[in-house]
């Protein structure tokens, strides 16, 4: 799994402690999941590339380097939307298009219901916002439909990621990064992750 990153500072472990507790109220589980994001869209954009430019400081010439394309913030619907302010923190200018799946129940295989995308998705440098990556299904599906629509990189964000979703997205997509703040071992039998942190987007809005 050498296209998984995983952030886990001493800062973003405090973050995700308090997404973890159960007795964390919805509003500060919000406001932990964006300083979270914010935290891993730090790191993610370490591995954008870049291109020197000139410029002039109030003292003279100098070159200096600035990310070499614009940015497309993906968050899947609904809980990448927690995510979606504390990326947007870090990158202001960034376009954002959004991914909304939902399981089949007689399948289990995922199924679009939203989808809108900037066009010439080439030219983005794409970053995928999706707390949880339980078993893989929803996220694997987002990245085809990504590469559908002509992206060529792509990085994932999540807060919480499990073995076996990991292991099948790094499978199908090596050349993706992915980046998570915890991976944790195992999936229950309702395919949440295990500890995790519960349903992320019933935390986010207060629909437990």
């Amino acid at each position: 799994m050498k296209n998984l990153h995983v952030v886990d500072g001493p800062l973003s472990r405090h973050k995700l402690a308090v997404l973890r507790d159960e007795r964390t109220r919805t509003a500060d589980f919000r406001q932990a999941m964006k300083e979270l994001a914010l935290i891993m869209v730090a790191e993610a954009t370490g591995n954008m590339p870049t291109r020197s430019v000139r410029i002039r400081t109030p003292l003279t010439e100098t070159e200096v380097e600035e990310i070499s394309g614009p940015v497309c913030l993906v968050p899947v619907l609904r809980a990448g939307l927690g995510m979606l302010d504390g990326a947007l923190a870090l990158l202001p200018t960034a376009t954002v298009g959004f991914m909304g799946l939902q399981r089949d129940e007689e399948t289990a295989q995922p199924i679009e219901y939203y989808v809108n995308l900037p066009r010439n998705l080439d030219e983005y440098l794409v970053l995928v916002l999706d707390p949880m990556l339980a078993t893989g299904g929803s996220l694997s599906a987002t990245i085809d439909k990504l590469k559908e629509e002509g992206a060529t990189w792509i990085s994932c964000l999540h807060a919480v990621a499990a073995v076996p979703g990991v292991e099948r997205v790094t499978s199908e997509h090596p050349d993706v990064t992915f980046y998570a703040a915890a991976v944790d071992p195992e999936l229950d039998d309702n395919s949440f992750i295990v500890p995790g942190l519960g349903d992320a987007g019933d935390r986010l809005y207060g629909t437990l």
